[in-house]
């Protein structure tokens, strides 16, 4: 039976190895890996291990390596079928049915990918040869040699129509398979034959997760080519969304347990990749020419829990970083997250590289920036952070990217960390008798003496408070005033807090919905003794019959107080006459409870 990749990489992913090898050898944790003695060899020292991060285990007395399902054929003796069906059975999968029209394909698939290797070899011959001597020239300009040439498959494509066409066709090629490998260019007049391609450039094998060659890119020698680089089409082997540069040597050079990177290094290009491996970070990938995708991004993770994004410290390399956030934010989860490594001075890897060594491109990495920073950075340079209203901007921000993010427990730990950093940055401030205010706000003797008082503040904050859960849709119109306060009551902050993370990420004022997200808290407590005061923040507030535009007013006017905001004259006779004008016989007594409370006298 066949097992399609992405049935093996679920597979994979649902199985950890230590629970697999753990059966037949006895394990002990050694920071991330686990440690035991051989299954393969008899020997006193362990020197077997299993990382189940990266997916394998590796015996150092017997250089043998894989993952669980190859250490079941290993140890258990079992073909490739049988141990991943074993697998599969642990990991509660159903085996994939047999599908015959998939099985044609692949026998397919396998005779265009038997004509690219013919392609390479042909490429990389013709590299060697006298009409290949300017790309090699160019080649040993960037600092390669025949040797890297040899370790990358460089090739070339000669500056013809018909030398690798002819070439292959000699060999038993049609023309049909060099057109759906993508090697030639069908012509739209049917009365003329295909023609190459690639024609008069350095040519980059391009190989799938599997380690199948699949497609080339060619890098153009005429300096105003209109395309630099040019990939494969398209095809049944090929989809350029789904594979990474360098991929398959750079998953095997992780897995080594002498690489302590926790993840793959991505760069832009070819070259750039080349660099590194070449520098002694074989882990190294690229895309093939385009932001990277979903499909891209498994790819990362399967390989290893970190991987970390190489960009130009410029503009547009900050661009390209912020749009690879985008993309990641949903897929975000335990054990799955990006780095970001910015470059000095616009370089590229390749350039530092040359031009500084090996440690300069080390201390770059080492000084990459974890998701939620480059995450800030995007949200805080989107605006001039310099009113109000920006700032308020820049939290909308944050709790609309933190609806991105599908994994709860994720979410709530981003939530935490943005929010305390807004808050420490361009949130609440606190009132001093320094800061200058207007000849209206300036607080006199009296006013003074009033905000001292602690009784009379909490009485300030209960009503305030109490009038949220009372009426939730007030949030709509002083959401930001409401949470710039600063309570002095430990219960009022938790509840305020509550209110805050139902508010921004639930975005809703449906009274059940919030009282449940209240106890779903634990804070049900917390809002009883709140509510015991309902009557006096009821009749604050205007009494249960006031409109919206009364509830309002009075709801700012207390806010204003608690601040040290004290209402201008005209203002506070505003206010005056809202609150008359709610004086009726069953809001008399809760006001005149209101009025002996606020003056500290006990009924």
């Amino acid at each position: 039976m066949r097992f399609g990749e992405s049935f093996l990489e679920e597979l994979k992913s649902r199985i950890r190895p230590s629970d697999v090898i753990g059966r037949h050898v006895k394990l002990k944790r050694q920071g991330r890996e686990f440690a035991g003695l051989s299954p393969f060899t008899n020997e006193k020292t362990p020197s077997f291990f299993v990382n189940d991060d990266k997916g394998f285990y590796h015996c150092f007395s017997s250089g043998k390596h894989g993952d669980a399902i190859s250490f079941l054929m290993e140890v258990e003796g079992l073909s490739f079928p049988e141990a991943v069906e074993q697998l599969a059975n642990m990991a509660g999968m159903t085996l994939p049915k047999e599908d015959p029209e998939a099985e044609k394909r692949a026998a397919q698939n396998k005779i265009t990918i038997n004509w690219m290797d013919e392609a390479q070899a042909f490429f990389h011959k013709a590299l060697f040869m006298d009409l290949g001597r300017e790309a090699r020239q160019y080649l040993k300009s960037r600092g390669l040699d025949k040797e890297a040439a040899i370790r990358f498959g460089i090739g070339f494509a000669p500056d013809s129509f018909n030398a690798l066409r002819d070439a292959l066709v000699q060999k038993g090629a049609t023309h049909e398979i060099l057109i759906e490998a993508g090697l030639v260019i069908k012509p739209e007049d049917k009365s003329r034959e295909p023609w190459d391609r690639f024609r008069n450039r350095i040519m980059f094998p391009i190989r799938d997760p599997r380690g199948r060659l699949v497609a080339f890119g060619g890098r153009a020698m005429e300096k105003d080519a209109k395309a630099k680089y040019l990939n494969s089409p398209e095809t049944s082997i090929f989809h350029k969304g789904r594979v990474l540069y360098h991929y398959p040597e750079a998953r095997q050079s992780l897995s080594n347990p002498q690489n302590p990177a926790r993840g793959l290094i991505v760069a832009e290009g070819y070259m750039d990749v080349i660099a590194l491996a070449r520098a002694g970070f074989d882990h190294a990938v690229a895309p093939l020419g385009t932001a990277l995708t979903e499909d891209q991004l498994d790819l990362l993770w399967r390989a290893g829990p970190e991987p970390v994004l190489c960009f130009d410290g410029d503009k547009a390399g900050l661009r390209a970083a912020f749009r690879s956030v985008e993309r990641a934010i949903p897929k975000i989860k335990p054990g799955q997250t990006l780095r970001f490594a910015l470059l000095p001075d616009g370089q590229d890897p390749d350039d530092l590289i040359q031009s500084k060594g090996r440690a300069a491109m080390s201390d770059v990495l080492e000084k990459s920036v974890p998701l939620i920073e480059m995450l800030w950075q995007r949200e805080v340079t989107a605006e001039p952070l310099d009113s109000p209203e920006a700032k308020a901007g820049l939290k909308d921000r944050i709790f609309k990217v933190l609806r991105e993010f599908s994994h709860d427990g994720v979410r709530d730990q981003y939530k935490t960390a943005l929010l305390e950093r807004f808050d420490k940055e361009y949130g609440r401030r606190k009132w001093t008798p320094n800061r200058r205010l207007s000849e209206n706000q300036r607080v006199s003797p009296t006013q003074k003496m009033a905000m001292g008082s602690d009784a009379m503040k909490q009485a300030r904050e209960t009503r305030v408070l109490g009038a949220i859960f009372e009426w939730p849709d007030l949030l709509t119109h002083i959401d930001q005033q409401f949470f710039g306060i600063e309570f002095a009551s430990e219960a009022y902050q938790s509840l305020q807090t509550a209110l805050l993370s139902y508010w921004r990420v639930i975005n809703t004022v449906e009274k059940s919905a919030l009282l449940a997200h209240i106890e779903a808290q634990g804070l049900e407590k917390l809002l009883q003794n709140l509510r015991r005061q309902r009557r006096l923040t009821v009749a604050a507030m205007g009494g249960p019959d006031a409109d919206l535009e009364t509830r309002l007013a009075l709801w700012r006017a207390e806010a204003n107080a608690l601040s040290g905001q004290y209402q201008d004259a005209d203002a506070r006779k505003d206010t005056q006459s809202r609150l008359a004008d709610t004086i009726r016989e069953d809001n008399a007594d809760a006001l005149l409870r209101l009025m002996r409370s606020s003056r500290g006298i006990r009924e």
